[in-house]
């Protein structure tokens, strides 16, 4: 990437990493939305954004777990299911045409979750209280971590609305689940697909910083209840955009 390229990303990195941190994820498909706009080589693209995933989850798990939003008893049946098969998708590699349907897909369906989030009013679930059914959850795990290691996303795109719909979680436990599921998989899913692609581009490190600070307004702004229709309404139609262009190159 030339340095005006570069610029642009970080700017977008960092937007990306504050609007999907309000709700605990960790950006993975607004990054391969990006990275989708600028023509970035598909073996570069799952690698990057599943370390961004983990640097991103890794502060977003904290912040949460410190607010008191975690829930261990939410978030294991979902990890038993996902982590075997999160590995399974990351050792696979994909033709190109592939990778961009799946990744297309998956941005349309982020898309459609994000406008949903902005504009929906959901029923009131208590927050602190878990009702997840442990069987249908790791089965559910299982059938998430496989697409996300097989596309560089973290799950939490899946697993956020399931919880909600579902009524097994409030929104900010929801947030307090999907972080550490999006943190686990993304690293099994990394450390299992190293071998297939190792193609992380060299401006990694700018990259990084951008998606951490988004990430740090992100989350203080999600725990404060802020108000982000109108911000999540864009993501979606640019992530809709990108998903269009992927669907049409596959």
């Amino acid at each position: 990437m030339d340095l005006n390229t570069t610029l642009l990303v970080c700017g977008l990195f960092f937007v990306v990493a504050t609007l999907y941190t309000t709700v605990g994820h960790a950006g993975a498909s607004g990054y391969l939305a990006v990275m989708a706009l600028i023509g970035m080589a598909p073996a570069s693209m799952r690698p990057t954004a599943l370390v961004l995933n983990i640097l991103v989850a890794t502060l977003t798990v904290y912040r949460f777990r410190k607010a008191r939003f975690f829930s261990w008893q939410g978030l294991w049946p979902f990890l038993l299911g996902s982590v075997p098969f999160a590995a399974l998708g990351g050792m696979r590699s994909l033709a190109t045409g592939t990778y961009y349907a799946l990744v297309g897909s998956i941005l349309l369906f982020a898309a459609v979750f994000i406008a949903w989030r902005a504009w929906a009013h959901p029923r009131h679930i208590e927050e602190h209280v878990v009702r997840v059914k442990r069987l249908p959850a790791v089965a559910l795990g299982a059938a998430i971590g496989f697409i996300s290691g097989l596309s560089g996303t973290g799950g939490g795109i899946f697993l956020s609305p399931l919880l909600l719909l579902l009524a097994w979680a409030g929104p900010k436990t929801t947030a307090g689940i999907s972080a550490p599921f999006i943190l686990v998989n993304s690293s099994v899913a990394l450390v299992a697909g190293w071998h297939v692609t190792r193609a992380l581009p060299a401006e990694l490190p700018w990259l990084a910083i951008s998606a951490i600070a988004g990430a740090l307004l992100g989350t203080w702004a999600g725990l404060q209840w802020l108000n982000q229709r109108a911000l999540l309404t864009t993501l979606a139609a640019v992530m809709s955009i990108a998903a269009l262009k992927l669907l049409g190159s596959g």
